[in-house]
């Protein structure tokens, strides 16, 4: 099930597929996205962008402190959880998913490891313990299964990319959207007339079967939905079936909205349209959330309400002053400034120009402040090839003497320009493999297990 997005915007027509559980890769060509929800990260006590190896040292480093302990039931649930925690982050599709949709983007069959629901993922984690619960999740009378606990149908999490122009002027964007619609002919149930559907041979009516999962050492059997009445628990004939949903219940259904991108939103902020989610017979239809996205400004950078750039001057405006436009805002206003009287501007030396700075969001009227740091541009060698040198020599500071006091010991060194990004370049690999290897004795697995 999916909503298909189309945006119209200056004659083109962008075209994107927003699937309600996140695709299992990344899409081509964007930057890795900073995660809707934390939680699991807090649990293992990384950052969201931390590598895989910097999330399987903190698993081991956190399995050593809760180690499960008969005495200590605390120490045990802990454990359960950091363990469920690793299982989703260390798996880069899982990662993926949940970095896209949260613990709401791990649902739904094949959404999980090996064709698992993340529910029975978690459930089997917590059904000892009963810590499902804080996750969300409804594992059922037994402890486990693939029942989710919900008021309504899923929602439709959809990355949208923007800019910071379009964050500081504001955009409406006109969305042909297609979601998934009760049959209006069969009302949902998918049967043609007064046809009534048979109980599921494969999995006797319950809509789940059993399934292992290899966690390395050992297995787990969980509940995952049946493939066969995909976990309704019922079949239709083919004679039975619905003429115009083919059985499916549904149908493709496309309609028009507008989506506003409200001046002085935030990245990772929601825009949510209530109820234009795929529908499911019997359950109200869940939203289309869209989740901003946002690039960076080759320009500008922005924290909260306020904007930071950076402006050139030349040596002979940081010595005399500048009364001229200094920059383009974000709106393509141009910003004039005139500095004061015999002040000399030094390098990196910072200014604030009041209220130039992001529109608040809901108060468009209010904005924060702009900040300005200024990089000098020295003369290049063919200017110094113009001038009296001696002459401007008189006019500049003196040089600077040795440094006091003189050292006993003075070598020469030669003068040779060089790229600071070079600077520690493949060093850091090294020092963080040994010291994984010092100390925890080698890269395997920690030996205790989640039982």
């Amino acid at each position: 099930m999916h909503v298909v997005v189309e945006v119209e915007e200056k004659n083109a027509v962008l075209r994107s597929r927003a699937f309600k559980r996140a695709s299992s890769q990344p899409p081509f060509g964007l930057l890795k996205m900073a995660p809707v929800e934390t939680d699991l990260y807090d649990l293992l006590g990384v950052s969201p962008d931390a590598s895989e190896a910097e999330i399987k040292k903190a698993y081991r480093q956190k399995a050593k402190e809760h180690h499960p302990n008969i005495n200590d039931p605390a120490a045990g649930q802990k454990f359960q959880e950091m363990a469920a925690a690793y299982e989703t982050l260390n798996d880069p599709e899982l990662r993926h998913m949940y970095d896209l949709g949260g613990m709401e983007g791990l649902n739904g069959p094949g959404a999980g490891m090996g064709g698992m629901d993340a529910a029975d993922l978690f459930a089997q984690f917590f059904q000892a313990s009963g810590g499902g619960a804080q996750f969300g999740f409804d594992f059922g009378a037994g402890g486990a299964g693939p029942s989710r606990r919900r008021g309504k149908g899923q929602d439709a999490v959809i990355p949208h990319t923007v800019t910071l122009d379009e964050l500081y002027n504001g955009k409406t964007l006109k969305l042909n959207m297609e979601k998934e619609a009760v049959c209006g002919t069969c009302k949902g149930s998918g049967a043609r007339g007064s046809a009534k559907a048979k109980a599921c041979s494969i999995c006797d009516g319950k809509g789940w079967t059993n399934a292992q999962t290899s966690h390395g050492t050992y297995l787990t059997t969980s509940r995952v939905a049946c493939s066969n009445c995909d976990g309704t628990g019922e079949k239709l004939r083919e004679k039975d079936r619905c003429k115009r949903c083919k059985g499916e219940k549904v149908v493709k259904e496309k309609n028009r909205q507008e989506v506003v991108i409200e001046k002085g939103m935030a990245d990772k902020q929601r825009i949510i349209l209530p109820g234009a989610g795929d529908e499911e017979p019997g359950t109200p239809a869940g939203d289309v959330i869209f989740v901003l996205r946002l690039t960076p400004h080759e320009s500008f950078e922005r924290s909260g309400s306020d904007l930071l750039t950076n402006v050139t001057i030349t040596l002979s405006e940081a010595l005399f002053g500048f009364s001229r436009i200094l920059i383009t805002h974000l709106d393509g206003r141009g910003v004039h400034v005139t500095s004061p009287p015999g002040k000399i501007i030094k390098h990196s030396d910072t200014i604030i120009l009041r209220g130039e700075g992001m529109p608040v969001h809901k108060q468009p009227d209010t904005k924060g402040d702009l900040y300005l740091t200024f990089t000098i541009e020295m003369p290049d060698d063919a200017w110094l090839k113009t001038v009296d040198k001696k002459t401007l020599l008189s006019l500049l500071p003196p040089k600077k003497a040795d440094i006091q006091p003189r050292p006993e010991i003075v070598t020469t060194a030669a003068f040779e320009e060089a790229d600071i990004e070079e600077f520690g370049e493949g060093d850091e690999d090294d020092w963080v493999e040994d010291d994984e290897e010092d100390e925890f004795g080698g890269a395997g697995e920690p030996e205790c297990r989640p039982q």
